[in-house]
């Protein structure tokens, strides 16, 4: 069977930017500012930032959680679709990285929306569902590192509502996923976290070739 997903050549990748990517000064900004660090392939693209603010917006999303900020460009994206008094509880564990990203939340006018974190996630997820925090929210964001996708799904599905949204990126991991070859422990961690989503009758699930992959999981 041949593939049915279009192939995104560099001239068809400028095309879908040209057409339909409305990044703001300030975010452009903060992505070329990262664009100089040395691990800089972290940052999301800006099409796919566009695409989360959107599903805020049509999700009604007032409180969301992100495992994994970096710079700060999804967490800014994220906030930009929540309403003046939404929240984001963002988790990271670098003060050199998040410190960009709150210079840019700051001059967007986003910085009183988001609530960082800098502490190990799974500390601040479980800190979360102690304080009888489980259901409270409509969206989390996992971004991070990749051997504890597991660990983060779990604690993020408790945390959600019925109908909340988990968005999961690098599922697709530059395609390595599908090379049988590669037995990289954070490959192998990926394998096994997109193996158990599929299997997970907890929720309704859509991988999309955005990025470097993205999951949709809808709690039930």
């Amino acid at each position: 069977m041949s593939a049915k997903t279009i192939f995104l050549n560099q001239p068809v990748y400028d095309y879908l930017r040209d057409v339909s990517l409305r990044e703001s000064e300030i975010m452009t900004a903060l992505r070329n500012e990262t664009a100089g660090l040395e691990m800089a392939i972290m940052q999301i693209a800006p099409e796919q930032g566009q695409f989360m603010t959107l599903l805020m917006q049509l999700l009604g999303v007032r409180k969301a959680i992100e495992v994994g900020t970096f710079t700060g460009y999804s967490a800014l994206a994220i906030a930009m679709g929540l309403p003046e008094d939404g929240r984001l509880i963002a988790c990271d564990i670098s003060d050199e990285w998040t410190t960009i990203g709150k210079r840019y939340w700051q001059l967007a006018g986003q910085s009183d929306k988001i609530d960082l974190r800098l502490a190990p996630a799974i500390e601040t997820l479980d800190g979360l569902l102690n304080n009888g925090q489980a259901g409270e929210f409509d969206f989390a964001f996992i971004d991070a590192d990749k051997q504890n996708y597991l660990n983060y799904y779990e604690r993020c599905l408790q945390l959600l509502r019925p109908g909340g949204l988990i968005m999961v990126d690098n599922v697709l991991w530059d395609g390595s996923v599908a090379d049988p070859e590669n037995q990289k422990p954070d490959t192998c961690a990926i394998r096994e976290f997109n193996s158990f989503i599929k299997s997970d009758v907890r929720i309704d699930i859509s991988m999309i070739p955005v990025g470097d992959g993205l999951t949709l999981i809808r709690k039930k």
